[in-house]
């Protein structure tokens, strides 16, 4: 996957111009993604969720591309305020584009976890258990579920130190494969 990633934000730099429509500055903004069923089935969770991302939003430009079964349990919320800027689902490039450069992501997606741990952005993990338990360890990724305390904490405190270790590679197993089959072949 670090592979991809690499090849992916070259693309994503050369053709995607997602910040600038967002009018959004590189490190001035917080990425969510909420699709899970658990928190867009359950109003409270949602609504607890939502509530959270309003109060960060007071500080931080909050930037939350919206698919379509989380747009729907939206629908039965009161409307969100300005603090929450609610966007169009976004493609690949640019959803890159918005993690590589968010100074923070809020998530319940696993891939947005590790794309976020990739790119060294601290991720808030908006459930109570991830796949992606290392990145926890490597305190990169903080749990918090749906607690709106804990999230508006978390995205307020959670600073992780130094860089992330290379838990999923260094972006040249492409380069190695080639090697070794060339070399067998």
């Amino acid at each position: 996957m670090y592979d991809a990633v690499l090849y992916n934000i070259f693309l994503a730099e050369e053709r995607s111009d997602v910040l600038t429509r967002l009018g959004v500055e590189p490190g001035g903004y917080a990425l969510v993604t909420a699709h899970r069923p658990r928190n867009t089935d359950d109003p409270a969770r949602l609504r607890a969720i939502i509530a959270a991302l309003e109060e960060i939003g007071r500080d931080l430009p909050v930037v939350f591309p919206v698919l379509p079964r989380t747009r729907h349990a939206l629908a039965n919320l009161p409307p969100a305020t300005h603090n929450l800027r609610l966007i169009e689902p976004v493609g690949y490039l640019d959803m890159l584009m918005l993690e590589k450069h968010a100074c923070l992501i809020l998530t319940d997606s696993g891939g947005v976890q590790k794309e976020a741990y990739l790119f060294a952005v601290p991720c808030v993990t908006l459930r109570e258990e991830t796949e992606w338990v290392e990145t926890v360890q490597a305190g990169w990724n903080v749990l918090v579920g749906a607690d709106r305390e804990a999230i508006v904490r978390a995205a307020r405190e959670f600073r992780p130190v130094g860089s992330p270790p290379p838990l999923f590679g260094d972006g040249h197993a492409s380069e190695r494969i080639v090697e070794i089959i060339t070399a067998h072949g």
